[in-house]
């Protein structure tokens, strides 16, 4: 996945070739993913700003999965990340689908991926 960041990234600099949300092309809305693949290229420029604001949902979740990653080499144990009881994954779910609905509405503009210059 990361040879696939950097190459795409590097396309993207070099060619200006970029893939649209094929979601927000035919609806003008943004899906719960909309600025992901900015918020990519923000991490591997550095710009932790940057990328929290073009998707402050992924943000907080890879933030998440690296503070666990991080345990998980200390405490030698694994967590089981990926045993989630079913009432987790419904939590998440949700939490995902209200991102995307409420990005959307004028009073959450702040959740729209941005640019901050």
């Amino acid at each position: 996945m990361l040879i696939g960041s950097y190459t795409y990234y590097f396309l993207y600099e070099k060619y200006s070739f970029s893939i649209d949300c094929p979601f927000h092309k035919l609806t003008g809305l943004y899906c719960p993913g909309c600025g992901i693949t900015r918020l990519i290229f923000s991490l591997i420029k550095l710009d932790f700003y940057q990328a929290f604001r073009y998707n402050p949902l992924v943000f907080i979740m890879m933030i998440t999965f690296f503070i666990y990653e991080i345990l998980n080499i200390f405490i030698k144990k694994d967590i089981m990340l990926l045993k989630i009881k079913k009432e987790y994954a419904l939590i998440l779910l949700i939490i995902v689908l209200l991102f995307g609905i409420l990005r959307n509405i004028p009073l959450f503009d702040y959740l729209k991926p941005t640019i901050i210059k």
